[in-house]
Order: structure tokens, then sequence, then C-alpha cells
């Protein structure tokens, strides 16, 4: 009877211990040879760069991440840090939101504001990896709380058109990374709505109304959940409030709002 050569400490045998590393560089070198097809580049600019699915560091320095200190309502940019454990904005005290807490990761504008747009319209999702990093970053304390992780929902007309609903494939990026569950019938966009794009936000509130519904058979999935709400861009909130006073009727207990990135200056609401 042959036996198997073994290690002289553990006892495992030499050929299980050598597999891991076969692998290893099985997995290297394909990735390798992938690289060799199609050598990763700058999501944003398209320059070369070291690996796949990230920006160059020229694009980097140029995007305005947003970090603490936030308010912590709204998640937009404090002026000083007031050493109270909650800090609340004047434009949050003056109008509170329906939602609990809203984080981005960067202000929407230059890189970022052409990646979105792109990543929106133009049917490429090469960002999906490195968006689902930078709301993993984020967001980290919203989704530590999180029950489930919920898209704002696109009209089935609209989806149809478009064959893709941006803000659930970040939800479902996020969820991959983070392990929450992915919820995306929890609410649904029960009525066509025209684009937002260039209304004020009268007219969005307006254009909004009555637009989201919970479908009753999901009321217990709901009830008493932490929700943790998706979409790519936080402008006036509009779209955000709605789908919260929604979900509000159904019971959940708590709903943040998590986007890739926000409008912090009023004046360039343009999406």
């Amino acid at each position: 009877m042959v036996q198997a050569d073994t290690d002289s400490q553990s006892g495992t045998p030499q050929s299980r211990r050598r597999l891991p590393a076969f692998a290893h560089r099985i997995k290297a070198a394909t990735a390798a040879f992938a690289d060799f097809l199609v050598p990763p580049a700058c999501l944003a600019c398209r320059e070369p760069v070291a690996g796949h699915d990230t920006i160059c560091a020229t694009c980097w320095s140029t995007v305005s991440f947003i970090r603490p200190p936030l308010c912590d309502r709204l998640g937009i940019p404090m002026p000083f840090d007031t050493g109270e454990a909650t800090m609340i904005s004047a434009r949050a005290a003056a109008h509170p939101p329906p939602y609990d807490r809203a984080r981005a990761a960067a202000a929407f504008d230059g890189v970022v504001r052409e990646m979105i747009l792109q990543f929106k319209y133009g049917d490429t999702h090469n960002a999906r990896k490195l968006f689902g990093r930078w709301l993993a970053s984020a967001g980290a304390d919203l989704i530590r709380e999180a029950d489930v992780i919920v898209p704002v929902p696109m009209h089935r007309g609209r989806l149809l058109a478009r064959r893709f609903n941006q803000s659930a494939i970040l939800a479902r990026e996020l969820s991959r990374v983070s392990s929450k569950r992915y919820a995306p019938s929890l609410i649904i966009r029960q009525r066509a709505t025209t684009s937002q794009v260039g209304l004020s936000a009268q007219q969005r509130r307006r254009n909004l109304a009555g637009a989201f519904a919970t479908p009753p058979r999901r009321h217990t999935s709901i009830k008493g959940r932490n929700v943790l709400l998706i979409d790519d861009v936080i402008t006036t909130g509009t779209t955000l409030n709605a789908c919260t006073r929604t979900l509000r009727r159904a019971g959940a207990a708590r709903i943040d709002c998590l986007a890739i990135a926000m409008v912090t200056d009023d004046s360039a609401v343009t999406l």
C-alpha cells in the first residue's frame, strides 16, 4: 500500500497543500491573459491603469468625495465639526426630510457626473464594481443597520425602453459586497412620470405624486424593517422623499438613503 507524502508537523498530505497554490497560479495566469486581451483602462478617461474597475490618479484627484463633518440627516458637508454626536444643518432643521439619513460618495460634478451620465444613459456599466465600493464606503453606518437594500424603482414602460434600472444595478452590487438582502420588489413605480430633468423642486413633487406604491403582499416584509434606499444621484431629494413616504405607510421602521453622488449646490440641479 502506497502512503501519501505528509507534512511532518501537520500530517496534511503534501498534494492537498499544493492545490491552493496551484489554483492561485492558474487564477493569476488567467487574469494576466485577460489583461493582455483587454488591458485595464481608467473608467473615466480610458488612460491605462494598473488594474480593472478603477480610475486613474489624475481623475481620482478631481473627484470631490463627501467626507465628514456631515449633516446627520441630509449627508451634506458641514463647514466645521461642532463636536456633537449628531450634527444637523440649517437646511435639515428648517425642512426635515421624511427619511432618517442620507449619504452620498461624492459631489455630482466633473468626472463623477460624466461617469454617472454614461452609466445611466449610455448603457455602459463598467463602473458598477467601483460604484459598489464607493457606496459601501460612504454608507458603512447605514449598511450596518439595514435589513434590506431596495433600489428606487423604475416604471415597467421605461424599464422596457431602457432595458435596465441603474439604481437596481447599484443596489444589487452593494448587496453582493455587503451580503445584505437585495429586495427590489418591496416598492414599485405604479404610474409613469415625465422626466425629472430640468424640473423645479415643486414640479418634481407634482410629477411624482402617487407614482410609488408597496404591493400589499410585501407589507409583511417591510413592517418593522430598516430599509436602505439606493439611487444614483440625490438632487432635490424629491424621489427619495416620495419613496420614503410610501415605505412609511407600509410600516418600515427606519429608512436611510444612499447614492453615488449628491447635488450639494441647489443651482446645479440639472439631472
